[in-house]
């Protein structure tokens, strides 16, 4: 299958060159383009990391020839196609109850690179789109990486060029990672910040009989009618008194904006 020499191979995800609305974004992923049993037939497989250390993965065959077959994921289609546009070009077509429901376009760039492009079809054919960089993961194995393939014979060159390009990429995974924690590191921030504005606007919009000092522990409470008051007295003090629902014990910051302690 000469139109398939361009994808075979194990490609490594580019994780800030996607761009995604459907689903979660991943952290990391594998995906491997092999010839299958036939000769006229190609195994895909999909292995991700979500950005929460979820791990997901996803395999199928496809036969490449413009013919319907029937797939194995009833879940997701009864029925596939696939076809080459050009040696750079392939398009897989997911059909489920006689409509499209995933379209997935691979793309060989002129750099090199896989681009995957996935449209979801919903119910009311709204679509949603996936775009995915991967590069190539090096090999200079002097033996096939499958039983059908040719051997491959490592030069020096070769092996020059795969050190460095190794070297290269440990390199800048490296930078890529403490870039990533660094966002996850401001994204918890961010997330810190919008929920003590929230309780802060519930704080300011209830009724409060006294100054609040900053560094001071009080209480927030929720009346029968759903309005809020901050007090100074503690449910303990309160005991079974408590003409109130207790909802949290809260902080002023130097910031004026109220934490939940």
């Amino acid at each position: 299958m000469v139109e398939a020499y361009n994808f075979l191979a194990s490609w490594q995800l580019f994780p800030e060159k996607g761009t995604y609305e459907f689903g979660q974004r991943p952290k990391s992923g594998i995906y491997k383009i092999e010839l299958g049993a036939s000769s006229r037939q190609l195994d895909i497989s999909m292995n991700w990391v979500s950005l929460e250390d979820q791990a997901f993965s996803w395999q199928y065959t496809v036969t490449p020839d413009g013919q319907e077959y029937q797939h194995n994921h009833h879940e997701i289609a009864e029925v596939i196609t696939s076809h080459f546009d050009a040696s750079s070009s392939m398009e897989i077509t997911f059909i489920k109850d006689q409509k499209v429901a995933l379209q997935v376009r691979h793309e060989i760039t002129p750099k090199g690179f896989l681009k995957v492009i996935q449209t979801h079809y919903k119910d009311n054919q709204e679509t949603f789109t996936n775009e995915e960089i991967y590069h190539k993961q090096l090999s200079v194995l002097p033996y096939s990486a499958s039983v059908s393939g040719a051997v491959i014979k490592p030069t020096e060159a070769g092996v020059i060029r795969h050190h460095a390009l190794s070297a290269m990429e440990e390199q800048t995974n490296m930078q890529l990672t403490q870039i990533r924690q660094q966002i996850e590191l401001l994204a918890v921030q961010a997330k810190d910040i919008q929920k003590r504005k929230e309780l802060s606007m519930i704080i300011y919009d209830s009724k409060i009989s006294f100054a609040p000092v900053i560094g001071q522990v009080y209480y927030l409470y929720e009346k029968d009618d759903r309005s809020h008051v901050v007090s100074m007295i503690s449910p303990k003090e309160w005991g079974a008194r408590s003409p109130y629902k207790f909802v949290a014990a809260v902080k002023l910051l130097a910031d004026h904006t109220w934490k939940e302690v």
